[in-house]
């Protein structure tokens, strides 16, 4: 990665951004899905919307997107700690 590039401009939702999280851990679908409550095909549309957004073509490809762009944090590698705001939201930016 070049790290003078901005990072693209794609908005992933709150829920996106979990299953992306859950994928780069190593869960399934099914497994997925158990976790966050829902219905499996529930997560198979969603993953269908993150590979479009993100213009990859696969769950390997979608993490290492992720990792590029500071989207996850896998076993302490590419971890940040976001600072509060005082009503205890994260700021971005």
């Amino acid at each position: 990665m070049n790290h003078s590039e901005t990072p693209p401009s794609i908005f992933l939702s709150e829920r996106e951004l979990e299953i992306v999280n859950l994928i780069a851990e190593g869960l399934t679908n099914q497994q997925i899905a158990d976790q966050l409550e829902i219905k499996k095909r529930t997560v198979d549309n969603h993953i269908s919307n993150i590979l479009s957004k993100t213009k990859t073509d696969n769950r390997v490809a979608l993490v290492r997107w992720a990792l590029e762009w500071g989207k996850v944090c896998l076993n302490d590698v590419n971890c940040c700690i976001l600072p509060t705001t005082e009503t205890g939201n994260h700021k971005l930016g």
